[in-house]
């Protein structure tokens, strides 16, 4: 990669990685908004359980969809009408109190938000090649959006009540000013007129099938703990209430540490390695967090997050390297379907823990970083693999300068 054009890609995945901030801004909005629903609106905690519910499913379902006609149509316009539609849905909800104006906002946004994975990571990886730490940038972008939310909907609704929540779309059109102004600027200085982007190589469905199996047990055990972990420090740890919650804080703080590290490890290991050592590493440290008492279970917390989302960026390049011919729908399940497993398999946990305890029911989570880590044995890297489903450079596009950037850099060791 030349260095203008390689200074134009790094230039384009800073303003996708905010943009992404701006998306998964809403994914923590609407759960921040939850107790508004209950105190403002009369909802029942189960009614408002439902708006988070109808968020998250048109999310989770819809998202590999998305991606298999990102791979078909090479959806570039999409992006930033699926920002703005994310932060329509949250700001539309002020303008009824009637539960299925709600429930159906919520799920305008959870498309909006479905939309934008799969084109968006597939945008980032084709800008930053094989720089892996460029593409943890961009993932690195939805953990600080979702981290955020809660803070920006105290200082707005929490202050002014639902009415105020049209200033939550304000996030999403900077989002679109960032995607538009991403296109203009390297539209500007790599564009070509070719409108083909060419994957070579072959893909590898077992492989990813493997991969994506790992990604639901990280699933299962990254949304058990941010379910539960407030609950458990508080009852089990004896813990405050103000103490208990700022645990949640801590694991999700964590994250963002954790994916920054696993791109720029893949500079030097393997990712499939990384993979495989990142989950061995979870199993003590997620038992020291179950097992442990009094505050040092804070540092185990913070500990298991790291672990947890080192893989978070890799899962998405190494699957867009096993589908080299289908990186949209790699994108969209390994963000998507697969990672949402978890939200499925909460209520079994809380239904378990209802009948054994909560720190009964949180012990079974030990096991499965060791069962991914199991599934990931032997499975290897396609750029460390001879070849054999590795992309070349891709044919230069000239009207989608994306597409120039889909090879390998040469800079990367």
């Amino acid at each position: 990669m030349d260095p203008v054009a390689s200074r134009a890609a790094r230039h384009g995945v800073r303003l996708l990685a905010y943009s992404h901030i701006t998306v998964d801004f809403y994914q923590g909005a609407i759960a921040a908004l939850v107790p508004f629903f209950v105190f403002e609106r009369h909802f029942t905690y189960a009614a408002a359980a439902g708006i988070v519910l109808a968020a998250t499913l048109s999310s989770s379902i819809v998202q590999p969809l998305f991606g298999v006609l990102d791979d078909r149509w090479h959806l570039r316009g999409l992006t930033p009408v699926s920002i703005f539609c994310a932060g329509a849905g949250i700001a539309l909800i002020a303008f009824s109190d009637a539960y299925w104006f709600t429930v159906t906002m919520a799920a305008v946004s959870g498309i909006g938000v479905a939309a934008f994975h799969p084109v968006g990571a597939s945008q980032a990886r084709q800008l930053s090649g094989n720089n892996h730490a460029m593409m943890a940038w961009f993932s690195l972008g939805g953990n600080i959006g979702f981290a955020v939310a809660p803070l920006v909907v105290a200082a707005t609704v929490g202050v002014f009540g639902l009415r105020a929540s049209p200033l939550l779309l304000i996030p999403a059109l900077s989002g679109v000013v960032a995607v538009l102004l991403m296109y203009r600027l390297h539209v500007g200085r790599t564009a070509s007129n070719d409108r083909t982007r060419v994957a070579r190589g072959r893909n590898d469905w077992p492989s990813f099938l493997r991969m994506a199996s790992a990604i639901i047990f990280r699933s299962i055990v990254f949304v058990g703990i941010g379910a539960f972990i407030v609950l458990f420090m508080y009852e089990y740890r004896g813990m405050s209430e103000t103490v208990a919650a700022a645990a949640l804080f801590v694991f999700y703080v964590g994250g963002a540490f954790g994916t920054a590290i696993g791109g720029y490890l893949a500079r030097r290991w393997s990712r499939t390695s990384i993979l495989r050592g990142s989950y061995l590493l979870a199993v003590p440290i997620i038992a020291g967090m179950l097992l442990t008492p009094g505050p040092v279970a804070f540092g185990f917390i913070l500990l298991a997050s790291i672990v947890l989302y080192v893989p978070f960026s890799l899962h998405v390049t190494l699957g867009q390297d096993y589908l080299p011919r289908n990186m949209g729908t790699a994108s969209g399940v390994t963000l998507g379907l697969a990672v949402s497993v978890g939200g499925v398999a909460s209520p079994a946990i809380g239904a378990l823990a209802d009948n054994i305890g909560l720190e009964y029911a949180l012990l079974p989570l030990i096991a499965l970083p060791a069962l991914a880590y199991v599934v990931l044995l032997g499975l290897k890297d396609p750029r460390y693999s001879g070849g054999v489903h590795k992309s070349e450079p891709a044919t230069a596009s000239r009207q989608d300068p994306l597409s120039q950037t889909r090879g390998y850099d040469r800079d990367e060791p």
